[in-house]
């Protein structure tokens, strides 16, 4: 449902506003202004970018983007399913309040997850509500905001993707960039100073109720454990207007390595400047210090390292060199390490379900994951891993089978010579070595990509 049947039809509203574009500011007579991008030192807009905010198309695009995200409720336990109907009841009281400048958002609710290398991270969920309001400003703040970023910046950036950050750094590399300075910042979004970010919004956004709102989302504090925590820094991940603050503060790091001439790509807060030297990476090593310190961010100084850009990783990928000395892409050992392991969760033997419930499963894993890493350049490491599910899953169907009669049963039933069938049910306890050598015909490759499991070699 969009918001067609939602939101109350504007004849109340200004009659310019029902025609003005959602991202183009509009000049008090109603002619389009140019647009105000630039340098990035420029207030962005006029006064009226809360009355763009509530805008009808910017309202429907927001709800539906936020419908396709889906996610855990907040709070106030509201489904995104639930948030039309609500909207349809309270929005002119919500209008009135953001217009107003008197919106108050709600506390996020707190959630860990754990970390791939360890420990865990803390995301904050905003309520279904305040998700939308968040994604209705990022519809008009983004357009004004992005054209200033630096070319070098690709997270959470209309257009962009981790894939082109790792085809961008693979250039470097091949250029003769052999040395990275690979910089990771300690709990970035949570350290993130509210009055740093908000002085930099301040210099670029002219509507005082948009910063108030901001400021307020930067406030709202965090429910643990039934008690809300207030926030004096940081901006919690979970929200949509988050990466976008994040971008906004990151980006004085970005001009300043270009005001130097540094070549560098930087992923939201994964940050990789590639340098010729080890020298001339220790000298950028320092300088970012000075710099992230200055934003009050710490670097983490266990894993930020001057490194060969071959023995470095990126975003799950990194680098290798092949004939000719031409600089290759594979995934990173590290995230070859957390895929099996989660592979080895999904086929657990003991978990009690059949096999094609574990390749249903297994599929919706594989295939994401093929999804990311396609960009890999190693189909030989592919087929080896493909290898090695299919091992998995053949003996997961044997354990099924369990007996030595069942085993000799099934396996003739297949079409397996009894020679093979019967010297796989008198092991019938050996379920990963029979997997490898007697259920290859029995239980063929086809079999499970009918069952959904992707192959990754393609």
């Amino acid at each position: 449902m969009g918001l067609g049947g939602i939101m109350p039809r504007k004849s109340d509203e200004d009659p310019s506003a029902r025609t003005a574009n959602a991202v183009k500011p509009q000049g008090s007579d109603g002619r389009v202004e140019a647009p105000l991008t630039g340098s990035g030192n420029e207030c962005l807009g006029s006064n009226d970018l809360m009355e763009r905010v509530c805008e009808r198309p910017n309202l429907q695009a927001a709800l539906k983007r936020v419908r396709q995200n889906a996610g855990s409720c907040g709070i106030d336990g509201m489904t995104v399913e639930e948030l039309p109907g609500y909207l349809r009841v309270h929005w002119p009281r919500l209008r009135e309040e953001l217009l107003a400048g008197r919106y108050q958002p709600q506390p996020v609710r707190r959630v860990a997850i754990p970390k791939p290398g360890g420990g865990e991270r803390e995301l904050g969920i905003p309520t279904a509500l305040d998700r939308f309001i968040q994604q209705a400003l990022l519809g008009v703040l983004q357009p004004l905001f992005d054209p200033t970023f630096s070319d070098a910046s690709y997270g959470f950036r209309p257009g962009r993707s981790a894939h082109d950050a790792i085809r961008r750094a693979q250039a470097y590399v091949q250029e003769g960039r052999s040395f990275v300075v690979d910089i990771d910042l300690e709990k970035f979004f949570d350290r993130v100073n509210h009055d740093l970010l908000m002085g930099r919004l301040t210099r670029r956004i002219a509507d005082r109720r948009v910063l108030r709102l901001i400021r307020r989302y930067l406030n709202a504090g965090v429910l643990a454990d039934g008690v809300v925590i207030g926030r004096e820094e940081g901006t919690p991940q979970g929200g949509p207007l988050s990466p976008l603050l994040a971008n906004v503060l990151l980006d004085e790091i970005d001009k300043e390595l270009e005001r130097r001439g540094h070549t560098f790509v930087r992923y939201a807060d994964d940050l990789n400047v590639y340098v010729r030297t080890q020298r001339s990476g220790e000298r950028v090593m320092a300088s970012l210090r000075k710099q992230f310190g200055k934003l009050k961010l710490r670097v983490n100084e266990a894993k930020s390292k001057v490194r060969r850009a071959t023995a470095s990783k990126f975003l799950g990928f990194s680098f290798w060199t092949g004939r000719g000395r031409t600089i290759r892409r594979r995934v990173a050992p590290p995230a070859i390490k957390r895929m099996k392991e989660r592979v080895r969760e999904l086929t657990r033997r003991s978990a009690g379900r059949s096999l094609a419930q574990t390749c249903k499963s297994l599929g919706v894993y594989l295939t994401g994951w093929k999804g990311y890493f396609r960009l890999a350049e190693t189909p030989g490491v592919f087929a080896d891993i493909d290898a090695w599910v299919r091992h998995r899953l053949r003996a997961v169907q044997l354990k099924h089978w369990k007996r030595g009669r069942v085993i000799y049963r099934e396996m003739i039933a297949r079409g397996a010579y009894p020679a093979a069938a019967r010297r796989a049910a008198a092991n019938s306890r050996r379920w990963w070595r029979n997997s490898a050598i007697a259920l290859n015909t029995v239980l063929p490759n086809d079999l499970f990509k009918r069952l959904g499991v992707p192959k990754l070699a393609s």
